[in-house]
């Protein structure tokens, strides 16, 4: 059996897959999370800050992210 998926962080690459949108618009949708949650452009977003910022649901995603 293969082990599950071990990445948290969500990158705008990710994003823009999800979306649709372009990148760009992803980095700026993924700053303006950041600011949301108070986070510094240093630290990571979680998949999981991402889902509850979007309203998508984690199962929804996952099979986009992690192929």
């Amino acid at each position: 059996m293969k082990p599950g998926p071990k990445r948290v962080c969500i990158y705008p690459k990710d994003i823009q897959l999800i979306t649709g949108k372009s990148y760009r618009q992803s980095t700026r949708l993924m700053r303006k999370i950041k600011d949301e949650y108070g986070k510094l452009d240093k630290e990571f977003l979680t998949i999981d800050e991402f889902c509850n910022y979007t309203g998508i649901k984690y199962d929804q995603i996952a099979h986009l992210i992690f192929g």
